[in-house]
């Protein structure tokens, strides 16, 4: 399937890349854990499950967490002729359309390709911008979906949610039961190989995370014609989530990567070295280039 979205050869040689160098580490993590815990057959089939799982499920998984439900055009028509007037201009399949009840102001796109596909929208996000500005959000989601950003990023997220569950089993095991020296330095090892490839991980994807935002941004201005409405939305929401106590955003932040805007306030330097996405700076400066680029934004009035 092709969409009118141009293809990113810089986003797409920067996931392969990424990807590779996952693939690479999953393969010694797992014939490391094969060693150690010597047993091929629970290595390979609890891996293998939890990745069917969430490849096949992150559309469902991620809805149920964040409260949010699919919505049909009578219960939507706003988001769904929105939705409808940007797929057709970028030809390509209309994805499911969803709404959270949830006041924090934020929008994500989710599923395993762009023909089961889901973009969520918050009633608070709804609620504070514009309908250009909606629009803005809306294309910079359906570019995740088009360029397939979220099954790249959910399948190299994986190997660090194994990792972080055998640093549980570990820590558990060692805190609750009475093993041998052996036994225990097994699972030393373990822990101290999780944590490694748990930390490679991490630092990986989110660097792929913040370039494919970029690209996000871009592809959707492009589409929409109108970067100031998408910088409008990116000033108004980041300002808005700042703003948001610290206690309402714990739920939030697991899913980061996949929001328009990270569910966290201002960042320092060193916050943003290891974000999801990149500084408000960047985006706006991206985009304000892009709007000097297209000239004076289309004009709607009739």
């Amino acid at each position: 399937m092709r969409s009118r979205f141009q293809p990113d050869r810089r986003l797409t040689a920067r996931m392969l890349v990424t990807l590779f160098l996952l693939g690479l580490l999953y393969v010694a993590f797992v014939a490391a854990l094969i060693v150690l815990l010597k047993s091929v057959v629970l290595v390979v089939v609890v891996a293998a499950l939890l990745l069917g799982a969430q490849y096949w499920f992150s559309d469902r998984i991620a809805l149920y967490a964040m409260h949010g439900r699919i919505v049909s055009r009578e219960e939507a028509p706003r988001l769904h002729g929105i939705v409808d007037r940007l797929c057709a201009t970028a030809d390509m399949p209309k994805p499911e359309v969803a709404v959270s009840r949830l006041d924090l102001p934020n929008a994500f796109a989710t599923g395993r390709n762009p023909n089961h596909a889901v973009i969520c929208v918050t009633d608070g996000l709804q609620r504070r911008l514009e309908a250009e500005e909606l629009e803005g959000v809306l294309a910079h989601e359906l570019s995740h979906v088009a360029h397939r950003d979220v099954a790249v990023i959910t399948v190299a997220s994986f190997l660090g949610v194994i990792a972080g569950l055998v640093i549980r089993f570990a820590f558990y095991s060692q805190l609750f039961s009475r093993r041998d020296q052996n036994t225990v330095l097994v699972l030393a090892v373990v822990t101290g190989v999780s944590v490694a490839v748990y930390a490679i991980s991490f630092v990986l994807i989110r660097a792929l995370s913040r370039y494919r935002e970029l690209a996000a941004d871009r592809a959707g201005a492009l589409l929409t014609g109108r970067p100031s409405a998408l910088a409008s939305a990116l000033t108004k929401l980041t300002g808005d989530i700042a703003r948001i106590p610290t206690r309402d955003l714990r739920t939030a932040k697991a899913f980061n990567a996949f929001y328009f805007t990270p569910a966290v306030g201002t960042m320092d330097t060193f916050g943003r070295m290891f974000s999801t996405h990149p500084s408000l700076e960047q985006r706006l400066d991206q985009l304000s280039k892009i709007s000097a680029q297209l000239g004076p934004a289309p004009d709607t009035r009739s």
